[in-house]
């Protein structure tokens, strides 16, 4: 039973038969700053796969995505290598776009990289978007959220400078969104005063 309290739209809550999925998601995890280098990771990696399809596809296939990506441990899936793409090419539960794979595997071994330099991958992005999250100013509406802002493109422009692939600005913006660079609850939305 979905709690009746006000959200952003794109949850889905108000809907007929709501997904139980985008709901929580959006309850407990948009927006909500995360610092775990590797929570990052998976964040970043299923907002790649995301492109081009809805994010409940992502959500209803997350638990196969943790299960074939060793749990987004990135040096885990920076060390994955032909047998591992044949693996997850083979696997129905996940995406299975060679590109993607492939970025992810790479992006493995850049976020190794650019942690080692930054001290972590959080430090790294605090560095470029630093904290408190950005909110939406009290009159927001949900056509004032942007598709991508200068941090998102000065940001996808550094990772692809380090190796990223798959980090074009709009998948940069929706990454910040989902681990709290950024909060872009809108004001009617029971989230939007931070509340638990």
């Amino acid at each position: 039973m979905i709690e009746p309290r006000e959200r952003c739209a794109w949850a889905g809550a108000d809907r007929p038969n709501p997904d139980p999925l985008m709901v929580a998601y959006h309850d407990d995890e948009w927006g909500r700053p995360v610092t775990d280098d590797t929570e990052l990771f998976e964040r970043l990696a299923l907002e790649s796969f995301q492109a081009g399809l809805s994010w409940s596809t992502i959500l209803r296939k997350r638990a196969a995505f943790r299960e074939a990506f060793d749990g987004f441990e990135p040096a885990a899936v920076a060390a994955f290598d032909a047998a591992d793409r044949a693996r997850l090419m083979g696997d129905a539960g996940i995406v299975r776009n060679a590109a993607k794979i492939d970025a992810t595997i790479g992006n493995g071994a850049a976020l190794l990289d650019t942690a080692a330099e930054a001290g972590s991958f959080a430090a790294y992005l605090a560095g470029h978007v630093p904290p408190p999250p950005r909110r939406l100013p009290p009159t927001a509406r949900a056509g004032d959220i942007p598709a991508t802002t200068p941090a998102s493109d000065a940001l996808s422009a550094d990772l692809r400078r380090r190796g990223f692939r798959f980090v074009g600005s709009t998948i940069v913006y929706a990454f910040m969104q989902s681990v709290g660079l950024v909060d872009d609850h809108l004001p009617a939305c029971f989230r939007y005063s931070g509340a638990p």
